[in-house]
């Protein structure tokens, strides 16, 4: 059984695979209050199948980028159960899950998050025409993920933009109209209920990485931060 958690931005969620298979799924807006919102939904969606933290094979996480504190929440959580149990801690980019559903629609795909005082995170996914391939590896591979990510205010993702592309992710209302006008055919945008971000998409990607023996350490894991507090 694996585990994910997923604190990286309001956006929060939980979810439990088996074999490859999704069997229950938390996701919810957070008004800032991971902090004492998580632990209680952990309790309840390990108490639907009759678990505890000890029942856990291994352990997902979203790393970032994000917010600092919500970042630190859930990735405090997945530590304390790999010390504690010697669970299998697999950090999994907040970018890529956003990512994950769109990658095989045939188009460049920009995620995004909020970052703040008007800016976002992003990073883009070209598609792969091979399609008897992972999606991992229409991703760029685990290394070459990170490297992609970038921080900016919209005219700055207009210009980083090289084509016409699906954003996707967690758009700021506040940035929803600019975002709108500066980028009026170059981007597709879908209605915000289809583009959030699922922490089922923080599991299947962490399953990969369990599948191919691909851990982290608990002690070195660190956020993906991209500024400084």
């Amino acid at each position: 059984m694996l585990l994910a958690l997923d604190t990286a931005t309001r956006q929060s969620g939980l979810a439990l695979l088996h074999d490859e298979t999704l069997v229950a799924e938390l996701n919810w807006t957070s008004n800032d209050s991971q902090t004492v919102e998580l632990l209680p939904r952990l309790g309840q969606i390990l108490a639907w199948h009759g678990l505890s933290p000890r029942d856990i094979d291994a352990v997902a996480v979203s790393l970032g980028p994000g917010s600092f504190t919500g970042l630190r929440v859930a990735l405090s959580i997945a530590k304390g159960m790999a010390v504690a149990h010697g669970t299998p801690l697999l950090g999994v980019p907040t970018l890529d899950a956003s990512a994950l559903p769109f990658v095989s629609a045939g188009k460049l795909v920009c995620a995004v998050a909020p970052a703040g005082r008007g800016r976002v995170y992003w990073a883009t996914y070209a598609a792969t025409a091979d399609e008897s391939r992972p999606v991992t590896v229409s991703l760029g591979g685990w290394q070459g993920w990170r490297s992609n990510f970038q921080l900016g205010d919209v005219p700055a993702l207009a210009a980083a933009l090289p084509e016409p592309a699906l954003l996707v992710g967690e758009i700021p209302p506040a940035l929803h109209e600019t975002i709108r006008r500066l980028l009026a055919g170059r981007v597709e945008l879908t209605a915000p209920a289809a583009t959030g971000r699922r922490a089922a998409s923080i599991a299947a990607l962490g399953w990969v990485r369990w599948r191919a023996g691909d851990f982290d350490d608990a002690a070195s894991l660190a956020p993906i931060y991209l500024q400084e507090p």
